[in-house]
């Protein structure tokens, strides 16, 4: 936990930027009838009747210090759709020596993944791009990419749509909008915070590690 909130104080650095990256399953829902459309005085009205098309997976990065995200949606979530979305992103950096890339511990979330994907020396400067962060064990409010996953919700998803380009283009019209208006994230959470906050925690490791020296 710390050394994120240590990743997350850093000031602004273009060569070493520091972006978080998540993913979720989205739900293909489609209407059985057509809505009845918006009248003067009526909202748009749906049958309370769907049916399900099966799930596509949003992928979102988020460099919260400059406001910038990228999205994109797979019909699956697999070691290859992780590289090829790695791969777009590092080339939005091209620029950069070493993404700092903050994520949970999914089984694709690393450079083996690469290697599955590219040949060995396309894998290899991928790898070499990124500089991996992760999320400790039930912890994944820790990175930022939550807040802006919650955002494109309410934003766009919280409704029927029912392929999975649909839900690419409602998603990218948004990141857009929100990447002109430099949308950023303020984390407020901080080391001192922490360690104010969870303070018995800290206290209780202290005490097992001297009962264990002791013993």
């Amino acid at each position: 936990m710390e050394h994120l909130l240590a990743l997350y104080r850093r000031a602004y650095n273009a060569q070493e930027p520091v972006l978080c990256f998540d993913e979720r399953p989205c739900f293909l829902i489609g209407d059985t009838l057509l809505p009845l459309p918006m009248k003067n005085g009526q909202v748009r009205r749906q049958h309370y009747a769907y049916e399900k098309l099966g799930s596509c997976v949003l992928m979102v990065a988020i460099e919260p210090l400059t406001g910038w995200r990228f999205a994109r949606a797979f019909k699956q979530r697999r070691k290859r759709e992780y590289a090829q979305f790695m791969q777009d992103l590092a080339r939005h950096y091209r620029d950069a020596e070493r993404i700092h890339l903050v994520q949970d511990n999914l089984n694709t979330h690393h450079a083996g993944s690469f290697y599955e994907v590219f040949d060995a020396e396309t894998a290899f400067a991928l790898a070499e791009r990124y500089a991996f962060h992760y999320t400790p064990k039930s912890a994944s409010w820790l990175n930022q990419v939550e807040i802006e996953l919650s955002a494109i919700s309410r934003g766009c998803l919280q409704r029927r749509i029912s392929s999975r380009e649909a839900v690419e283009r409602e998603v990218i019209a948004l990141v857009k909008e929100r990447n002109a208006k430099r949308i950023k994230i303020r984390w407020q959470f901080s080391i001192e915070a922490a360690r104010h906050k969870l303070n018995r925690h800290y206290r209780s490791v202290n005490q097992d590690n001297a009962v264990y020296h002791k013993t």
